[in-house]
This record gives structure tokens, C-alpha cells and sequence, in this order.
């Protein structure tokens, strides 16, 4: 904790009022506040408290906030009243710091106020100091500070209390933010009375928005969903707790779903909405309600910048429409690398390397900094086209000149680029040299090289390191599994198959979605559960019998099961992506290219098929697999079948 404590600076010069006020109020910029302060302190008025505390104000809480300068300006302060203590500690602990310094701070600049005894305390200065402990997660301070709320009488002030229960909530301690919920909102337990007071329902609402939040931080959906459902009135802060929680937490349905509701509702979403559902639609691939997002703010006059901007660039490439997210990009303010990193990672995703590296040479150029995010991206773009003396470059780069520690995210970058190559002994070296800790994603892209390459003495001992490491992860015993497989080792497949179910392992399924009119079906291997699963069937058969006709025969060593190779070929029709076009080819109409989002990256046998199946049918298909695009079109493949 920083231990400056505060001392008053010496007495005024002058203490005639200042002059200088209308100056300080017309400051745009810092520069501008520096010329008036260095001013204020020449002519000796650096002690007038109503200029002193609004040169602490712009410092401490404009958008060009400064908080060194605030504490300079703070500590030359004579005798700071409650407005200038409140000031620099509210800009503490809004501070958007990485570290804990400035919660810490601010917490001793609180106890300093209160022992010296010249300043009482407010209902302005308890919640910064609350939002302090709850950050660090205090809850022994925030015990203590609540008991000064009790001692000064503001244990009814919305706004102080609100901030209690968000400290409870965020330190762990429900019951005491359960308990004062329940004291506070409404009358206790009656959720459901109407409240003729407005200004008591706005505070019980912005209470329950806490209480929600604070449940969605726990991980506590099924808590955060009823008591959302019971609110008698919500605000779009209750509506975006909510999206931005099921976003964040992986449950992009229900995200959605939530905001869909929140459309049929009377709360129009704001910038805040837009920016916290995107992701889901991104995740998704829910291309029509992607557009539909971007519409609603060019409509609604939202400012498109760097973040709305980047998530848009973001949900369009992910989606499958990697033209439509160059078409944003180029509309958006460039000073922000965030934006770069969006485009050169859709660009990458979509396979087309060379216009990746192209967008890294015109951020230099622009004069914008690379971030580490930037060279993960670009390093992507190597992997998925086998630029490998390009990516060696890149790495060899970033460390280098651009003065980067590499994260375990561009080391996996490289196993994979070189895997993918052939490279596996290089791969390996490179995993057991790292000055970092491994970790499992890293060992799995390179366990997958050697499913690849057919390396099965490499793959047998990566998969037992990564069971080591995470011994109920599915993915190292069903790779293990499928080397054995490709082999012929039908024992090891069955030691393996055993192995998982006395551990109770389960594999995961194969899922794909695909959007069509706004509404997201969602398909497994082998699904019958949809309402048009017997025109789906019958055209899988009609499928089948198309690419028979047109010569294309099964790719068998797919099926890594011991079974006949009829039951194989008709495994293979089951495959939860052909499931999807199949639904597509029927539900659309001739020509309209198709969208499949899958869950797991695509096999070799769904892979050539559908190239047949985009020239047969004359579609273009793109899908969107674990680890990158396709684009399916008459009758070859984006990725010119390196994947």
C-alpha cells in the first residue's frame, strides 16, 4: 500500500478570490489545465478552495483524467473540504489500473479524512470507498465502513446502500447482501407489489440490478434469473447484467434469447446492449441478427467507434462475412490497434493470409503500435496457410524489436504452425523450451499434428502428458483413441473406450448450428429431434445418392469405430454439419448460400464431400469450424485443403 500520507501545504500568499475560475471551467485538455494551474500558482491563489477543488475535479474525473496530476493537486491543498477528499478518492477507486495501488490508496486516503477529524464524511464519500473494497475484496474494511454508514445515519441512502450490497456481493458475503437487499427493496419478500413512489422503484430497482449482478458474477445464473424474472420493473441495466453475464459465461442462447426478449419489451437497448450481445452473435455465427444489430445503431445514431466498431468487425468475419467486415473497417477510426487486431483476425480466420499480413504492414504504416494481440493474429494467419518461414519472421520479430515477452497464446501459435507442417519435432522442442508453464491447449495442438502427420510414438506420449494434466478432459483419450484407430489398433481403441468409462470421460458431441430467418437450429450426429427430421432424412438420401452418382465415394478411415464399411458410409451421412445443409437445401431457396457454424474442427470425409455437394447443388456453403472458415464453392474449398 502507498503510505504517502497527507500534509497541508504551506500558507496561502494570497487570499483574495481566484480569478482564474471561468479559465479553469474553459479547459478542453490537460495541456490547457497545466498553463491555468501553473498560472494559479504564480499569482498565489493556490489555496483557493472553490478553484482548487475544480482543478482537482477536471484532473481526477474528465475523460482526460490524470490521476498523478490529481494527486499532486490534491496534496498542495491547504485545508481540502469534503468535495475535494471526495474527488480524489472517487478517482482512485474508479481507476481502471490493473493493480491493486490504487483501491489501496484510496482506502488510506479515507482513513486519513476521518482521523484528522477537520471533514466528516458523506453520502458522496462512502460509495467510492466501498467500490474500493469491493475491488480488492476487502470485506473486513467494507465491515468497518459500514458501520460508519450506521454511525453518520445513511443506512436508508439508496445510493450508499446500493453500494453495500454490491461490496457484500463482489467479497462473496450473500448473506449480508441478501440481508440488506432484502431490508431495502420493496417490503421484504413482496416483489410483486406495486409501488406508487417512483423514486423508491428506482432505487429498488438499481438494488435488484445489483443483487443480479452480483449472482452473475457468483456464477449463479439460476439465482440471477429468477430474481430478474420477479423484478416488477426493469432498466436496461437489468437487461444488460443479464445479456452480458450469459456472453461472458458461455451461454450464447440464452444470451440471445435475452435479448430478444428485451426487443418484445419496452427497454430499448442502448450501446452498452449492442456491444455485450455481439459477441454471442459472433459466437453463434446468427448472422441476420448481427444485421440487424448494426442497423439498429446506424438508425439510433449510436457512435460506431473503436470498441462498437472492432465488434462489429468481429461479428461480421465470424459470421461468414468476411467482405461485409472489411466494409466496417474501413469506416472506423484507425488510431486504436483494437480495430487492426479485429480485421487482421477475421482475415486470418477466413484463410486469406496474405491480405492479413497486408492489414499488419498498413497498421505500421499508419503509424499505430502493434499489440501483442496483433502478432497472435497474424501469427494465426501463417498457421492457417503454412507460411512458415513467415511466421518464424513474425515471432523472431515481436521478441526482438517489438520488445514483447510472448504469451502461451503466440507459442501456441507456432505449435500449431509447424505442426500443421510437418514440423512436429521442432513443435515438441519448442513446448519443452518455453520459459513459460505449459498448458493443456498447447500440448493438444500438437497432439492433433500428430493425428495429422500419422506420427502415432509422438502421439502416444503427448496424450499421456495431457492426461497428466487435466485426467477428465475428453480430448487426449479420444485423440489416443482415433491414432490408435487410424492404425488399425482396434485393442488400444478398446483400452481407451474402457479407460473413459470406468472415469466416467464422456466425448464431446458433434454440433452445428445454422441461422436461417433470425432463428438458430441447432443440429447433433445423428439428430432426429427437429420438427422436419424426415425431410432432412430424406434429403441426406437424396445427398448420398447424388455424390454416388457424381463418383464420390466415402473416405472411410473417418469412421474410427471397428464396424463394416457399409455401416461406416452410413455413420458418415450423419454428421451433424451435413445434417445442417441438408436442412439448409430444403428450408431455402435455390442459390442462397448457406452458414454452418460446427462445434469441433471438420473431418476430412465431411470436408471433400461437401466440396461435390457445393458444385452438385450449385450453393456456396461456408462453414465455420473450430479453428477456422471454409468457403465451399463449386466444388473447391477456401482453404485449398490445408487445415
Amino acid at each position: 500500500m502507498n503510505s504517502t500520507i497527507y500534509k497541508p501545504a504551506t500558507p496561502p500568499l494570497s487570499s483574495h478570490p481566484s480569478l482564474l475560475f471561468p479559465q479553469i471551467a474553459a479547459c478542453k485538455t490537460m495541456r490547457d489545465l497545466n498553463q491555468v494551474h501553473a498560472l494559479f500558482i504564480k499569482t498565489g491563489q493556490i489555496h483557493d478552495p472553490l478553484a482548487a477543488a475544480e482543478i482537482l475535479k477536471f484532473c481526477a474525473l474528465s475523460s482526460r483524467r490524470d490521476t498523478e496530476y490529481a494527486r499532486s493537486v490534491f496534496l498542495q491543498m491547504r485545508e481540502p473540504n469534503c468535495f475535494s477528499w471526495n474527488t480524489i478518492i472517487r478517482a482512485l477507486a474508479e481507476s481502471d489500473v490493473d493493480d491493486d495501488q490504487p483501491m489501496e490508496e484510496a482506502l488510506l486516503l479515507f482513513c486519513q479524512m476521518v482521523s484528522n477529524g477537520f471533514v466528516e464524511p458523506n453520502r458522496f464519500t462512502f460509495p467510492s470507498v466501498l467500490k474500493a473494497c469491493a475491488k480488492i475484496g476487502n470485506v473486513e474494511m467494507g465491515k468497518q465502513v459500514h458501520g460508519m454508514v450506521l454511525k453518520f445515519g445513511l443506512e436508508r441512502d439508496e445510493f450508499v446502500v446500493s453500494n453495500l450490497v454490491r461490496m457484500y456481493v463482489m467479497c462473496g458475503v450473500t448473506k449480508d447482501a441478501h440481508f440488506l437487499f432484502s431490508r431495502n427493496v420493496i417490503d421484504s419478500g413482496n416483489m410483486h407489489k406495486v409501488i406508487r413512489d417512483s423514486r423508491r422503484q428506482e432505487g429498488n430497482v438499481v438494488l435488484c440490478n445489483v443483487m443480479v449482478d452480483g449472482y452473475v458474477r457468483l456464477g449463479d445464473f439460476k439465482a440471477a434469473r429468477e430474481l430478474f424474472d420477479r423484478m416488477p420493473q426493469r432498466s436496461v441495466v437489468s437487461w444488460n447484467v443479464m445479456i452480458s453475464g450469459y456472453a461472458q459465461n458461455g451461454l450464447f442462447k440464452e444470451a440471445i434469447e435475452m435479448f430478444r426478449d428485451m426487443q418484445l419489451g419496452e427497454v430499448r437497448p442502448n450501446y452498452v446492449t449492442l456491444v455485450s450481445v455481439l459477441p454471442a452473435i459472433s459466437r453463434l455465427g446468427a448472422l441476420e441478427l448481427g444485421k440487424w444489430v448494426h442497423l439498429y445503431a446506424e438508425k439510433n445514431k449510436f457512435e460506431i467507434n473503436d470498441v462498437l466498431g472492432s465488434a462489429l468487425v468481429d461479428m461480421y468475419s465470424k459470421c461468414g462475412s468476411i467482405e461485409k467486415a472489411l466494409q466496417v473497417f474501413e469506416t472506423l477510426p484507425k488510431e486504436n490497434p483494437i480495430t487492426w487486431n479485429a480485421i487482421i483476425s477475421g482475415l486470418a480466420m477466413h484463410g486469406r493470409a496474405k491480405d492479413a499480413l497486408h492489414y499488419f504492414s498498413r497498421m505500421e504504416q499508419a503509424g499505430v503500435v502493434p499489440s501483442d494481440v496483433a502478432y497472435i493474429a497474424v501469427l494465426s494467419a501463417c498457421s492457417h496457410a503454412g507460411l512458415v518461414e513467415e511466421g518464424r519472421t513474425f515471432f523472431s520479430h515481436m521478441v526482438t524489436v517489438a520488445g514483447f515477452e510472448p504469451r502461451i497464446e503466440h507459442y501456441g501459435c507456432m505449435v500449431d504452425l509447424l505442426g500443421r507442417a510437418g514440423h512436429l519435432k521442432e513443435a515438441e522442442e519448442l513446448i519443452l523450451n518455453m520459459p513459460i508453464r505449459q498448458d493443456e491447449v498447447i500440448w493438444k495442438a500438437l497432439l492433433g499434428a500428430c493425428k495429422m502427420h500419422g506420427n502415432i510414438e509422438m502421439g502416444k506420449r503427448v496424450a499421456k502428458v495431457l492426461m497428466g494434466m487435466a485426467p477428465h478432459d475428453s480430448g487426449s483419450y479420444v485423440a489416443l483413441s482415433n491414432l490408435y484407430a487410424s492404425s488399425g489398433d482396434w485393442k488400444g481403441v478398446s483400452e481407451m473406450r474402457l479407460m473413459m468409462e470406468d472415469m466416467d470421460i464422456r466425448k464431446d458431441p458433434g454440433c452445428s448450428w445454422i441461422e436461417l430467418d433470425g432463428v438458430i437450429h441447432e443440429f447433433l450426429v445423428e439428430d432426429e429431434s427437429h420438427p422436419r427430421a424426415k425431410e432432412i432424412h430424406l434429403m441426406l438420401e437424396e445427398i448420398s445418392n447424388q455424390l454416388r452418382t457424381a463418383g464420390y465415394k466415402p473416405d472411410t478411415t473417418q469412421v474410427l469405430l471397428n464396424m463394416d464399411e457399409e455401416e461406416k458410409e452410413t455413420s458418415l451421412h450423419y454428421h451433424s454439419e451435413k445434417i445442417a445443409i441438408a436442412f439448409g437445401l430444403i428450408a431455402t431457396s435455390p442459390q442462397t448460400p448457406l452458414r454452418i457454424v460446427k462445434n469441433l474442427r471438420i473431418c476430412e470425409d465431411c470436408h471433400s464431400s461437401i466440396k461435390v455437394i457445393s458444385k452438385i447443388y450449385k450453393r456456396k456453403i461456408i462453414v465455420r469450424d473450430r479453428k477456422r472458415f471454409h468457403h465451399f464453392e463449386h466444388g473447391t474449398c477456401s482453404c485449398m485443403d490445408y487445415w
